[in-house]
């Protein structure tokens, strides 16, 4: 059984179909899951909580804020003892509020504390579901990796027929089964991830660098870590908090970058390699601050080892992945760094194309493996960019 023992807390938002959330604490029951039930305010208008705990053995959370004397900080404890957090149904005006960052009850407030992979069954009239504000937050949820589940189409509460009817139970419970199976498939896996730029000192004060901000390797460290991997960050100079359960190691120079990523990679199954790391560094590093002059200042630069090179002469079994920014001939320039590097995957980056490129949190990318496959993907979320890298690494393992 897929759900044996798995921690599963139960949403339930104010929605009619709020009755047949009983039949989906039964079939999670029923799985041998481990389930705690929320409620918002609105949902206990339509099923009394008194219905759930006689069925569950286990007291229904509804309130936001502890009795007196009481320090428990409820809605971070449930965030972090989740497995799984499913809410069935949502309504309109529940997604609406975690599509926006808004938190004003125990339920809002858990899944805004949380990290864990969460399953929306919206529910809600057919003109409803397809108003551009619920589509533009179920996008926007979707692309942050959120999941959903339905709506189906049926016989609604009104009496009018369409879409907007929540999945059948069993459907909910299936889809987090399958949900589970799918953020489970990097288990026992140790994945390495670079991320963030590099700096090369010029003196004390003064450095060259470039652009990157870290967005992408941190989606893709976090995506990994939420599939069941051991992650190990490492991070060039980055203003981005470390997601949660990730080892990071903290690098500024090539150098430091090339030991720590070699140290890490000995007791890989994957490196992933998405800092940016300079071409080029001072070949003098100046003791004292160089001081202004009339005459200008001339750096000699000279090349950085490339020693990801040589990590793929020694990777063996291990899968190494890299990315290649480029402005000018990207494909063949891409081609050309995964044939050199001796890479399984490369991913192509090109500057000029609108949405891609550093600092933003969309990308647009081509993903050019060994074999020759190559798969252009469209305007996304670095997240959703994550998840397509993952899912090829996984296909290779499977």
């Amino acid at each position: 059984m897929p759900l044996q023992g798995i921690k599963i807390l139960l949403g339930v938002s104010g929605g009619i179909a709020a009755y047949k959330s009983i039949e989906v604490l039964r079939s999670l029951q029923r799985a041998k899951a481990d389930v705690q039930i929320i409620m918002t305010e609105a949902a206990k208008r339509f099923v009394q909580p008194l219905t759930f705990e006689a069925l569950s053995h286990r007291k229904v959370h509804t309130d936001l804020f502890p009795d007196a004397g009481d320090p428990d900080v409820l809605h971070v404890r449930l965030a972090q003892w989740a497995d799984i957090i499913l809410v069935a149904p949502a309504t309109a005006n529940f997604i609406g509020k975690i599509a926006n960052g808004l938190s004003d009850d125990l339920l809002s407030c858990i899944l805004l504390a949380s990290k864990k992979t969460t399953l929306f069954a919206p529910a809600m009239e057919s003109h409803m579901f397809a108003h551009s504000a619920v589509q533009r937050n179920l996008s926007f949820l979707k692309d942050a990796g959120y999941h959903t589940v339905g709506p189906m189409s049926g016989a609604l509460a009104s009496g009018a027929e369409g879409i907007g009817r929540m999945a059948e139970p069993d459907q909910i419970v299936q889809a987090a089964q399958d949900l589970l199976m799918t953020t489970q498939s990097l288990a026992g896996r140790r994945v390495i991830v670079t991320a963030g730029r590099t700096e090369q000192p010029i003196d004390p004060v003064r450095f060259i660098t470039n652009r990157s901000t870290g967005k992408m390797g941190y989606a893709i460290a976090e995506q990994a870590q939420k599939r069941g991997a051991d992650v190990v960050l490492i991070s060039g100079p980055s203003n981005l908090a470390p997601p949660p359960g990730v080892d990071c190691v903290s690098v500024r120079t090539v150098a430091e970058l090339k030991v720590a990523t070699e140290n890490a990679y000995n007791d890989a199954d994957a490196l992933i390699m998405t800092a940016a790391v300079l071409d080029f560094r001072p070949d003098q590093v100046a003791q004292g601050k160089l001081k202004k002059s009339a005459d200008g200042l001339t750096l000699h630069l000279v090349p950085n080892e490339d020693f990801l090179i040589e990590i793929g002469k020694q990777k063996g079994a291990r899968k190494v992945i890299g990315f290649a920014m480029e402005t000018d001939n990207a494909l063949d320039n891409a081609r050309g760094k995964l044939s050199r590097k001796n890479l399984d995957l490369i991913v192509l980056n090109e500057l000029n194309v609108e949405g891609a490129g550093f600092g933003g949190d969309t990308n647009v990318v081509t993903l050019i493996a060994a074999d020759g496959q190559e798969t252009e993907l469209p305007l996304m979320s670095k997240h959703a960019v994550a998840d397509h890298i993952l899912d090829w690494l996984v296909s290779q393992w499977a």
